[in-house]
């Protein structure tokens, strides 16, 4: 029981020792010097004024609205001589400076003596201090050109070795100047990327005029006004006459706070809403305003200015207010992170302006240039979650355009079998009523002759047969045509020949065939095909009944992209220019219906009938 507190006091004592071990090694280790104190010789306006100065000096908190020059002198007495460089570490210093040590000059940056030129004190400076040239008691003397409002002065210079000053350096440059170029990068490629959506992704459904989502527009616009907006202050030499610059440097805030606003309001649905419209009709005016405010100020009046960003304020605070109220009440995931981002920015707005507008701090860093990074991430949630919701719908789309493709295509194949059979139907009708024509216009005259013949008690028993037998023929030939392939001008003249030489041989009639193997002609059909026959068919019948040749001659040649079918016989002839019988209207008539050419030509001892097809 009596051991514990001796326990307790011995590890009390060594942690004495050791909190004392760390306070002397702590100790011995050296820390950079900071100098604070300055004499100052201030000229504003013509008036030179000597002053004991304590740094940091801002020159906007003590000559607001004016320009000038000033001159430090720094005393820095040293036990010590240091045998390796030293160097001089300001937060900020300038519009443009001059800085010497005991006499010599150590670094300058810019014009002293114009107004309103390049401006070098938007970033720290670190100046070398080479070895010999400190002594016992130095001298730090320091002149600056001061612009109005353009954050001129002098920060509490910092001394020591680069073991010293250098990670003071590097953490202050990194926050300043690459965190600066980090933001504008990613601002420029989240601008990019926002704009390139605006311009591609268009909505054909929408009205001419709002197919393209002016959503990823404003996003554009502001990411890229915040790069130019941050990234502004790197820029040493300004790419514009300083006057334009400083303009279009406010005028990005402008911008980027007005695109930022409306950005909000679309992303949740509030397009065309009047509290949206009204809100935009104000901020293209604070905007359009602006300008005047902006250039006023370059003239020295930086009310106008004031009052300018007051208005913003005006403007803006009602709507996050608004914006963060909806949210909370009966907002969204999307909304309530937007309203989120919109209270946060706000909030880091106000400590910047308390720091450099109240406090008017000369070194230290703006921390909205790093929050309003979560804009960009904001809008590439909002991407993000599109196209999840466009790839879902697309996907549903899919699935139900294919149930209803599927449902088409049974419809579809259901309809084509109906039609598939009505047309087998109509080709079996079409076919029946051919045949029947056929019947009709072939077998039927000449049935109808032989009754005539009959009738009239002067045709002997052997007309009447050949007539009969010329009926069978017909019927013969019209069943053969039936099963000829489509175009086959070659079986067709050779079915012919089968059934009608047998009668050319009874008739004495020499028949002289000349017919070549033909391609099967395409755009003949079954229809096309009967013509033909018949064409042919009345041809020979004519032979036969009317010539009295003894000689007939039957060619079928391809002759390029024609074939050529010629009937030639060694009869009579007859008088092609009188009126035409009945036969030779139909033997034109069947040729205009299968695109051929027909010619007929007759004299005494030959006639010929030419058929010529494509």
């Amino acid at each position: 029981m009596h051991c514990r507190p001796l326990v307790l006091l011995k590890w009390i004592h060594l942690l004495a020792m050791s909190l004392w071990w760390v306070a002397l090694v702590g100790g011995v280790q050296a820390a950079p010097l900071q100098l604070s104190v300055a004499q100052a010789t201030v000229e504003v306006e013509g008036q030179v004024r000597h002053f004991e100065a304590k740094l940091p000096y801002v020159w906007d908190r003590w000559h607001r609205g004016a320009q000038g020059h000033a001159d430090f002198e720094i005393s820095l007495p040293l036990q010590e001589i240091p045998k390796e460089p030293w160097f001089l570490y300001f937060l900020r210093l300038g519009n443009a400076y001059e800085v010497r040590l005991n006499g010599a000059l150590l670094d300058s940056r810019g014009d002293l003596k114009a107004f309103d030129q390049d401006d070098y004190a938007q970033i720290p400076r670190l100046i070398t201090i080479p070895v010999g040239m400190l002594r016992q008691d130095n001298l730090i003397q320091i002149r600056i050109r001061a612009d109005h409002a353009r954050r001129a002065g002098v920060a509490s210079p910092w001394v020591g070795s680069d073991d010293e000053i250098l990670p003071l350096y590097d953490a202050e440059y990194l926050q300043r100047v690459t965190g600066t170029r980090v933001v504008v990068i990613v601002s420029l490629l989240v601008g990019t990327i926002a704009l390139a959506l605006w311009w591609t992704q268009v909505n054909p459904m929408q009205p001419p005029g709002r197919q393209r989502d002016p959503l990823y527009l404003y996003a554009a616009l502001a990411e890229y006004f915040w790069s130019l907006r941050v990234g502004g202050v790197l820029l040493e030499s300004p790419p514009l006459p300083r006057f334009w610059w400083d303009i279009l440097f406010i005028e990005a805030l402008g911008v980027w706070v007005a695109a930022m606003l409306m950005f909000s309001a679309l992303a949740v649905g509030w397009r065309g809403r009047f509290s949206v419209v009204r809100l935009q009709r104000a901020l293209v005016f604070l905007l359009v305003v602006g300008i005047g405010c902006a250039a006023a100020a370059q003239w020295g009046h930086r009310g106008w200015l004031t009052w300018w960003y007051a208005g913003l304020g005006v403007v803006a605070l009602p709507f996050v207010a608004l914006y963060c109220w909806s949210a909370v009440v009966a907002g969204g995931l999307l909304h309530r992170l937007i309203a989120a981002a919109l209270f946060f920015n706000l909030l880091v707005g106000v400590r910047d302006w308390a720091v450099f507008r109240v406090q008017m701090a000369l070194g230290g860093n703006t921390l909205m240039r790093y929050s309003s990074v979560v804009f960009g991430v904001l809008l590439a949630y909002i991407v993000l979650t599109r196209f999840r919701e466009a790839s879902a719908q697309v996907r549903y789309l899919l699935s139900t355009m294919a149930q209803q493709v599927a449902a088409k295509e049974q419809a579809l194949q259901s309809s084509y079998e109906r039609v598939e059979s009505l047309a087998r139907e109509q080709e079996r009708v079409k076919e029946r009523t051919r045949i029947l024509r056929d019947l009709h216009d072939g077998v039927g005259s000449h049935i109808s002759a032989a009754i005539r013949q009959l009738q009239s008690g002067r045709a002997s028993n052997f007309e009447v047969l050949q007539t009969l037998r010329d009926s069978l023929d017909q019927i013969k030939l019209s069943i053969d045509a039936m099963h000829l392939p489509a175009g086959d001008i070659t079986g067709l003249l050779a079915n012919l020949r089968y059934r009608l030489e047998p009668k050319l041989n009874a008739a004495d009639i020499e028949l002289l065939w000349d017919v070549e193997l033909i391609a099967p002609l395409e755009r003949l059909d079954a229809a096309g095909m009967r013509h033909l026959q018949f064409m042919v068919l009345e041809s020979l019948s004519n032979v036969l009944q009317h010539a009295h040749a003894s000689q007939l001659r039957i060619e079928a040649k391809a002759q390029g992209l024609w074939v050529v079918v010629r009937i030639v016989d060694n009869g009579v002839g007859f008088d092609t220019k009188r009126p035409q019988r009945k036969g030779l209207l139909a033997l034109h008539e069947c040729a205009r219906f299968i695109g051929a050419s027909l010619s007929i030509y007759s004299r005494a001892g030959e006639t010929e009938v030419k058929i010529t097809l494509a």
